[in-house]
C-alpha cells in the first residue's frame, strides 16, 4: 500500500509538466548555442533532424543529467520538436491513422481517427507554448497571427489545412485546427471499405465517363475531397482538365491538368484571389473539364454557366445534408454573385447545368457512405424533381455501434439511359430503364 508520505511528496502533475517544459526550454537553449544555423538551413528537413539529435546527444552526455535511455529519447525527442516541428504536435503528425487534430487551448487536444474524435493525452506546458507552435505554423505561409488578425486559414508546404483563431474572438483560448492531407483512394478501394456497393461504382463509372455534370453533396468530413478525387480518376487522359481549389487537397494522376488555388490576402489585406476569379480565369484557359473542390460563394453562378455551356463532366462538391438541400443551398449560393440574377433563373440554371447529386453521409459509427445517387429530371424553370437511381438504407444501430443495412437500385429513367448509349456506356444490369409502367422514384424539391 502507498504511504501517506510517499502520496504527500508525490509530484503534482502540473508540476512536472512544468519541469519538463523547463528542462525542455533549457536544452533548446543548450542546442541553439551549438549549432550553425546558416548551415542547418541547407540540409533538408530528414538530414537537420538527425544532426541535431547527434549534438543534442553530445551535449547531454557532457553537461547532464543521468538520464535511463528511454527518458534520454524522449527529451532529445521533445527538444528536437520544439526546434524544428510543432512540438507536442509532432507525434501526431507522423501518426498516419490521425485525419484531424483538434486544439482546443493549451491542456485540451483532440484526434480524429476512423471517423471518430478522441482526446489524446497530449498537452502544451502554456498558452505562450502553444501561441509560439501556431506562430511557427503561419510564418510558413508567410501568415501573421494577433489580435488584429485573429483568424487564419491556410495550407501548409506539406498539405496539411490548417485553421487558427484566437482571443478575443476565441473565448476557449488558441484555438488550432489542422486537416490531414487525404491519401488518395481509388473506386475500387471506397468499394473494399464499403463506400457504396459494385452496383453503385459502376453507375457513377458510366455517368462520369459520359460527362454527365456531377454535384458531390455532404456534411464536412463526410469524404467529398476523397469521393470527388476518385471519381476524376475515370476521366479519360486525353481531356485537359482544370481544379479549382480554396486549398489543394485533388491528386488527380492525368496528365494534362491545371490545378489553380486561390490565395489569401497579405498582410496589408491586399493581393487576394478568390475562387470565383478563378473560375472566371479557368474558362479563358479552354478546359474540357472543370473541377471545383467546393463551391461556397458567387463563384456558384459561374460554375453553373461553365457547366452549361459546353464544360460538360465537371465536378463540384458541397455543403448539404440531402440531394434537395444540395439543390436549394446551390441557389442561394448562386444568388450570392454581385450579378443579380432572379431566383427563378437560377434554378433554370441549375435545371440545365446539374445531372447528378451524390450525397455522401457519415454514419454515427464513423463510416462514410453514398447514401444516394439521384438525378436531377427537372427543365426550365419548373421546380427541382430528382430521381433516386440508388441509396443506401441503413438498420437501427446494433449494439457494437456497427450502422449495417443494404443498397437499393432503381430503374433510371429514359432519357439518362438513352444519353448513356450515346455516349457508348452500357446501363448496369441493376437499374434497368423505366418503362411506362415503371413507378420512377421521384420527388420535388421546392
Amino acid at each position: 500500500m502507498t504511504s501517506l508520505r510517499s502520496r504527500v511528496a508525490a509530484p503534482e502533475p502540473d508540476s512536472g509538466r512544468q519541469q519538463e517544459s523547463h528542462l525542455t526550454a533549457t536544452y533548446r537553449a543548450k542546442l541553439l548555442e551549438e549549432i550553425d544555423l546558416a548551415e542547418m538551413s541547407s540540409l533538408a528537413m530528414a538530414e537537420r533532424r538527425r544532426r541535431l539529435e547527434r549534438v543534442l546527444g553530445h551535449i547531454i552526455s557532457r553537461e547532464g543529467p543521468v538520464l535511463s535511455t528511454q527518458e534520454r529519447t524522449s527529451l532529445i525527442r521533445r527538444v528536437v520538436d520544439e526546434a524544428l516541428g510543432l512540438g507536442v504536435l509532432e507525434p501526431l503528425l507522423e501518426d498516419a491513422s490521425v485525419t484531424e487534430i483538434m486544439v482546443n487551448g493549451p491542456d485540451h487536444v483532440y484526434v480524429e481517427r476512423a471517423g471518430r474524435v478522441e482526446r489524446v493525452d497530449a498537452r502544451f506546458a502554456s498558452t505562450e507554448q502553444l501561441m509560439q507552435t501556431i506562430e511557427r505554423i503561419v510564418s510558413t505561409v508567410n501568415r501573421r497571427v494577433d489580435e488584429s488578425n485573429p483568424m487564419v486559414d491556410a495550407r501548409l508546404p506539406s498539405g496539411e489545412r490548417v485553421n487558427v483563431i484566437i482571443p478575443p474572438l476565441s473565448l476557449t483560448g488558441p484555438t488550432l485546427t489542422i486537416r490531414r492531407f487525404p491519401r488518395s483512394y481509388t473506386l475500387a478501394e471506397l468499394l473494399e471499405l464499403g463506400s457504396l456497393d459494385e452496383h453503385m461504382l459502376t453507375l457513377l463509372a458510366a455517368l462520369v465517363r459520359a460527362k454527365f455534370n456531377l454535384i458531390v453533396s455532404g456534411a464536412t468530413g463526410s469524404g467529398k475531397t476523397t469521393l470527388l478525387n476518385a471519381l476524376s480518376g475515370l476521366i479519360p487522359d486525353g481531356e485537359r482538365i482544370i481544379t479549382v481549389e480554396d486549398a489543394a487537397e485533388l491528386q488527380l494522376q492525368q496528365s494534362h491538368v491545371i490545378r489553380l488555388e486561390s490565395r489569401p490576402p497579405n498582410v496589408e489585406n491586399k493581393g487576394r484571389i478568390t475562387i470565383r476569379d478563378l473560375v472566371r480565369n479557368s474558362l479563358r484557359m479552354r478546359p474540357d473539364r472543370i473541377i471545383v473542390g467546393e463551391v461556397r460563394g458567387g463563384e456558384t453562378l459561374d460554375m453553373l454557366q461553365a457547366m452549361s455551356t459546353g464544360h460538360d463532366g465537371s465536378l463540384a462538391t458541397v455543403h448539404a445534408n440531402s440531394a434537395e438541400d444540395a439543390l436549394m443551398r446551390l441557389q442561394t449560393l448562386a444568388s450570392m454573385s454581385e450579378v443579380k440574377v432572379p431566383f427563378e433563373a437560377l434554378r433554370d440554371q441549375i435545371n440545365s447545368a446539374v445531372d447528378v447529386i451524390v450525397q455522401l453521409t457519415r454514419s454515427a459509427d464513423g463510416s462514410r457512405r453514398v447514401t444516394e445517387i439521384a438525378l436531377l429530371s427537372s427543365r426550365g424553370r419548373e421546380g427541382f424533381r430528382l430521381v433516386t437511381a440508388g441509396e443506401f438504407r441503413a438498420g437501427p444501430l446494433a449494439a457494437d455501434r456497427v450502422t449495417r443495412g443494404f443498397y437499393e437500385h432503381h430503374p433510371l429513367p429514359r432519357r439518362t439511359a438513352d444519353r448513356l448509349y450515346l455516349a457508348g456506356e452500357a446501363v448496369p444490369p441493376a437499374f434497368g430503364v423505366a418503362t411506362g409502367e415503371d413507378q420512377l422514384t421521384l420527388r420535388k424539391a421546392e
